[in-house]
Parts: structure tokens; sequence; C-alpha cells
């Protein structure tokens, strides 16, 4: 069996213009490099799956290659650049602080530190979840951090920001990366799927990203997943039902209950929805912000405010004309209250249920 490598790894970004959804952060460091003035230290916050050891690596292999473009990309062809990629640079440190977090892993660092590098500009050292070194391990990192030699350079990463001590803080330059946004995610998704040979729906791309919630690393993961799961061929459908999540048809096959004034099928619905062991909460969500879709497709010039496909938007705007904005006002507002209510309700299901019959019956 030909050895498997995840999405992740494998399309891995190796240039700052391949990076996804932080172009505030890599136009800044291609900025700084070309200028010549890169800070001794600096923090990479944000939270997890967004980029950070990945720019971290860009930037160590970038700043000691000997041949930048005129981009300030590393040009992947000089020996530094040949190995970096290789795995075999003298020049640049990984530590893990979840696993080396002790001051004696943070003593040793500081004692290569002083080692000047044999080739190459600079030594580059990554300490990634920065926040987990122990009180002591940052006070003997201290000192190496504040006057570290000219050739050195720090890069440190974290989910958790607020952990980092002020004296630490104060020492690097902090990037803050973001969540990535829907849409960049769906579209590097495309590329991959392209790449890979998998067939697949713009909707069930959206189903992945959206379970992502900005992570692109949980994307990845999740797409893989999908691909073993639908062989493949990555429909809504099947995506929505491996992923536990409910796909928009639910939703607009209960609006057209409403407007036939069918209780019985709303109600035989959500029985479905139960049984599949979805949340009531999460299900009240869903509805409300069915409805405030509907709302968003009755007028053409709102388009850039739901994040659909073509078709499925026009999906959106038939259903909204049917219904008309009195109703779909009134809907929303009776499902915004249900949604509000309900973490106080005694018997949950039941409260579901009424709120539906009130909305069929409306």
């Amino acid at each position: 069996m030909e050895n498997f490598v995840v999405s992740a790894r494998k399309y891995r970004p190796s240039t700052f213009a391949s990076v996804v959804g932080q172009e505030h952060i890599t136009t800044t460091l291609k900025n700084a490099i070309r200028t010549g003035k890169l800070a001794q230290a600096f923090l990479f916050c944000g939270p997890r799956g967004v980029g950070k050891t990945t720019c971290a690596r860009i930037l160590a292999k970038t700043i000691n290659c000997t041949n930048p473009t005129e981009d300030m990309e590393a040009c992947n062809e000089c020996e530094s650049c040949r190995s970096f990629n290789e795995s075999v640079s003298m020049n640049y440190f990984e530590l893990d602080a979840a696993s080396h977090n002790g001051v004696e892993d943070i003593r040793a660092l500081n004692e290569q530190v002083y080692t000047p590098p044999q080739t190459g500009k600079y030594k580059v050292y990554v300490i990634d979840e920065v926040h987990m070194l122990s009180v002591q391990a940052f006070n003997a990192f201290l000192k190496t951090l504040e006057e570290p030699p000219t050739y050195a350079k720090f890069i440190l990463a974290t989910t958790e920001k607020h952990k980092i001590i002020p004296t630490i803080l104060s020492r690097c330059q902090v990037f803050e990366f973001k969540r990535i946004q829907e849409q960049d995610i769906i579209n590097h998704l495309k590329f991959i799927a392209d790449q890979e040979g998998v067939t697949y729906e713009d909707a069930a791309l959206r189903l992945v990203a959206r379970k992502a919630e900005g992570g692109l690393r949980d994307a990845l993961s999740t797409f893989d997943q999908l691909v073993s799961f639908t062989r493949g061929n990555l429909t809504e459908h099947l995506c929505a039902e491996n992923l536990n999540m409910l796909d928009s048809q639910v939703f607009f096959s209960l609006v057209d209950a409403f407007q036939k004034k069918d209780v019985a099928t709303a109600m035989l619905q959500y029985e479905d929805i139960v049984r599949r062991g979805f949340n009531g909460q999460h299900f009240i969500t869903g509805l409300t912000e069915h409805f405030r879709n509907l709302i968003v497709a009755l007028d053409p010039s709102m388009r850039k405010l739901l994040d659909v496909s073509d078709e499925q938007f026009a999906r959106y705007a038939a259903q909204a004309a049917a219904c008309g904005l009195p109703a779909l006002l009134w809907y929303l507002n009776m499902s915004s209250d249900a949604e509000y209510r309900y973490r106080d309700a005694g018997n949950k299901r039941l409260f579901v249920e009424v709120a539906l019959m009130k909305l069929a019956a409306g």
C-alpha cells in the first residue's frame, strides 16, 4: 500500500504567497526582509491551525536564502534552501514547549545560541506552544531574548497569548493571526480536490469550512476523512451525514411545511432530527440563520451578505419570494425568541415542538 500523506502536510505552504488567509502577516514579514529591519524576536499568536508554525518555517528559510526573488520569496534552489527543504539545515531549530518546558531545556537552547552559524546568515529558533514553558524556563530564557547575538532570531508561537509573561511580550514583535475566512478555506479545498481528482459539490465544501471554524488544518483533516467516507465524491448529503451536521435541505423542507401550514410534516421532520442525535439548541440556531438568509436573499443587492454559491442563492431567493417579507420577519421573530428561551426550558424537546407548531400554524 502506498504511504498516505495527509493533505495538511502534502499541501503545506512553502512560500509566503501560498499561505492562506494571512496576507497582513506575510506582507509585513516580506517588507521587513526587503528593508533588512528584522526583529530579534517574533511572537506569532492566534487560533490553532491557521499558519503560525508554517509562517515561522517560511520566514526561517527565506532570511537565509542566498538568492531571494524580487518578491522576497525563497528561491528553493540555493544550498541553504535545499538543506532546509530536506530537513537537514544546521541553522534551524524547533522546540516543542509542550513536551520540553523545563528550565534545563531552555538552558540547553541558550548554550546553542552563542555558537555562530557555520554557513548562512542567521540561526533561527522556533519555540512552538511557548505558553507551556514553566515560569523558571521563561526566566532562564529572558536574558538571551533580551540581548541575543545578532545572528540569532527567535520565533515564538502560541495559541494562548495571555499566558505569556509581560517581560517576554515586551521583547517581541507580536503578530496576531486571524481565523481564516470560509471562502478562503473553500477555495483552498477546491484546489486540493482538483489536484487529487476528487469530485465535490460546493455545498459539501462549505460544510467542511463551517465545521472547521476558521482553522485550515482542521478543514484539511475533515476533508481527508470525508474523501475516504465518500470514496472521492463529496456530496452535501453524505458530508452532512458523516459530520453529523444539518444540511440546508432540512431547513428548506421545514419552511415549505410552514408555508403549507403542515404541522404533521414539521413535527415528523423534527422527530427524525432528534433520532439522529442533533442538539435542539443547534437546530433552533440553524433555523434562525436560515430565516435570516431568506430575508437577505429577497434583495439581490445584499448578495455579498450570503456566503453561498449562485445556485444556492437562487434557491434561497425562490423560497424567500414565496414566503414574502412579512411572513419571514414573523418566522425570524418566533425562532429568535425560541433560541433565546431554549436554555431555560424544562422539557426542551417539547419546547422545540411547540415552537414548530406555532411556526406551522402561523
